[in-house]
C-alpha cells in the first residue's frame, strides 16, 4: 500500500502555516489543477481531490490537531475523517464563492438599484462658502401601484421551482460544483405569476426627481460628493443604488484659486508703484483697502490673511493673493515724454537696482567694460 503524502507537503506550506496561509495556498493550486481547466489531464481529478482533502484536514482545527499528533493513524483510526457533503460545500464555498458567485445563507438578495451619475455647476462663491442645489434627476422610483413588489394589486408572488426558492442553480461538472442565479427567477427565488403592468413586474418605475444637495464650503472643482440610497429603486424591494454628484465651478471673472488660497490680479498706476497708495481690491466678501507699499513691483504679491477659502473639513481659511500688475502710461504727449526723459536722465542706479544689477551681469559674463 502506497504511503500518503504528507499533507503540509501537498498544499506546499510548514507545519507552522496559519489558517489564513493554508487556506491562500489551497484557493491558489486549487485553481491550478482543478479539472475543468485541465481536461487533457486525465490525472489532474485525482490531484484536485488530494488537494482538496488536505485542506479538509488542514483547515479543522481539532482533526489538524489529530493529524500533527498521529499523522494519517489517527485519520485511519476515525474512518478516514469522511467529510459530509454539506462541510464539503461549505469548505468549496468559503474558497470559491466569490469566483462563481455564490451567496451562502439561503436565496440570493434582491437586485440592488443602479447608481446615478450626474454634474451639477456652482458658482466661485458657492465653492468658496458652500450652498444648496436642487438636482433634477430620472430616478428609478418604486411602483406605486405595486408598492415595489412587482405584482399586480391584490396577487402575491410564488416560490420559484426551478430552484426551490433558493434563488440559484447549481451544475455539476466533472468533480466540482458551480452555482449561478437560477435562470427562471434571476436569482430572487420568486415568480411573478401576475406582473403588475405599470412596471412590468420590476418593482421600479422612471420619474424625474427633485433632489437637494448640500455643498460643503471648500469643495474644489472635479470633486464629487455622493449621496447613499439615492440612485436608483432596487428591483423588487432590492437596496436603493446611490447617487455621485460631480461639481464644476464655473469660472470667476477675475478670481482663480491655488488650494484654499484665492489669487486676483489688479492693475496699479506707475505713480502708485512708485510712490506708495492705497487702494481698493476685490474680495469675497467685498471691497477691502489694500495698502501699496512705495516702490512695488510689477507682479510682486500682497498677501490679505484670512480672505481666502475655507479648508475643506475645518473652519481654517486661506489668504488672498493679490499681485500687482504695474501699468505703463502710453499715448504720452511731447510734454509728458520730455518730463520721463528728463526724469530717466537725472536717476541714478538707485532708481533702478534691478536695471542696474542685471546689466552687471551681462557684462560680466561678456567680459566686456561698461
Amino acid at each position: 500500500m502506497a504511503k500518503k503524502r504528507n499533507y503540509y507537503d501537498i498544499l506546499g506550506v510548514t507545519p507552522r502555516a496559519t489558517a489564513e496561509e493554508i487556506k491562500k495556498s489551497y484557493r491558489k493550486l486549487a485553481i491550478q489543477v482543478h479539472p475543468d481547466k485541465n481536461q487533457n489531464n486525465p490525472q489532474a481529478e485525482e490531484k484536485f481531490k488530494e488537494l482538496s482533502h488536505a485542506y479538509a484536514i488542514l483547515s479543522d482545527p481539532q482533526k489538524r490537531q489529530a493529524y500533527d499528533q498521529f499523522g494519517t493513524d489517527a485519520e485511519d483510526a476515525r474512518g478516514g475523517f469522511q467529510q459530509s457533503s454539506e462541510s464539503m460545500q461549505d469548505i468549496f464555498g468559503d474558497i470559491f464563492g466569490d469566483i462563481f458567485g455564490k451567496q451562502r445563507g439561503g436565496r440570493r438578495s434582491a437586485r440592488g438599484g443602479e447608481n446615478y451619475q450626474v454634474a451639477v455647476e456652482i458658482s466661485f462663491e458657492e465653492s468658496a462658502f458652500g450652498g444648496e442645489k436642487i438636482v433634477t434627476i430620472p430616478k428609478h422610483v418604486p411602483c406605486e401601484d405595486c408598492h415595489g413588489t412587482g405584482s399586480h394589486s391584490g396577487s402575491q408572488a410564488t416560490t420559484c421551482p426551478h430552484c426551490q426558492g433558493r434563488g440559484e442553480a447549481i451544475f455539476q461538472q466533472g468533480f466540482f460544483s458551480l452555482s449561478q442565479p437560477c435562470p427562471k427567477c434571476r436569482g430572487t427565488g420568486q415568480i411573478i405569476t401576475n406582473p403588475c403592468k405599470k412596471c412590468d413586474a420590476s418593482g421600479t418605475v422612471s420619474k424625474k426627481t427633485q433632489i437637494s444637495v448640500k455643498i460643503p464650503a471648500g469643495i474644489q472643482s472635479g470633486q464629487s460628493l455622493k449621496l447613499s440610497g439615492e440612485g436608483g429603486a432596487g428591483e423588487r424591494g432590492g437596496r436603493p443604488g446611490d447617487l455621485y454628484i460631480e461639481v464644476r465651478v464655473v469660472p470667476h471673472p477675475f478670481f482663480t484659486r491655488d488650494e484654499s488660497d484665492v489669487i486676483c490680479e489688479v492693475p496699479i498706476t506707475f505713480a502708485h508703484a512708485a510712490l506708495g497708495a492705497e487702494i481698493e481690491v476685490p474680495t469675497l466678501e467685498g471691497k477691502v483697502k489694500l495698502k501699496i507699499p512705495a516702490g512695488t513691483q510689477s507682479h510682486q504679491i500682497l498677501r490679505m490673511k484670512n480672505k481666502g477659502i475655507v479648508r475643506i473639513g475645518s473652519h481654517q481659511r486661506g489668504d488672498q493673493l493679490v499681485r500687482v500688475i504695474v501699468e505703463i502710461p502710453s499715448g504720452l504727449n511731447a510734454e509728458q515724454r520730455d518730463l520721463i526723459r528728463k526724469f530717466s536722465e537725472n536717476n541714478g542706479q538707485s532708481f533702478h537696482p534691478m536695471h542696474h544689477n542685471f546689466f552687471e551681469k551681462v557684462r560680466n559674463f561678456f567680459g566686456t567694460t561698461p
